[in-house]
């Protein structure tokens, strides 16, 4: 089931090996943490971070995507927010916002391999 998973997942950008490892095989905790990202905000307040030229607001979001990213084994988005976010700190805020679309699209294939997890589709 397990190599399964990791097949169904990869397409979504969700390494369920590299999480395994990282989680010490613990496949219930992994799954509880993963799921949650299902609420998670801080792409909405990167966005409006961009929006409103708070740069500053923006990379703090946009790193703490890339940190709850990596953790995950959200592989995609983890690199797509590491752009935005190295980009903000550099003071590249045309780059940065060039890199929003890529951000936004690797987020929103997470969340829908995420809910056909949770959905028993997978």
């Amino acid at each position: 089931m397990t190599a399964t998973l990791a097949d169904q997942l990869a397409p979504y950008g969700i390494d369920y090996v590299d999480a395994m490892d990282r989680f010490g095989d613990n496949a219930d905790l992994y799954e509880r943490l993963a799921l949650k990202y299902l609420d998670d905000e801080h792409l909405v307040a990167l966005k409006a971070a961009m929006e409103a030229a708070d740069y500053s607001e923006g990379y703090s979001q946009a790193h703490a995507l890339k940190g709850v990213a990596g953790n995950l084994s959200f592989k995609d988005l983890f690199q797509c927010a590491a752009l935005v976010s190295d980009a903000l700190y550099a003071g590249e805020y045309e780059a940065a916002a060039a890199h929003m679309p890529e951000v936004e699209r690797t987020h929103e294939l997470v969340i829908k391999g995420l809910a056909a997890w949770q959905n028993n589709q997978l």
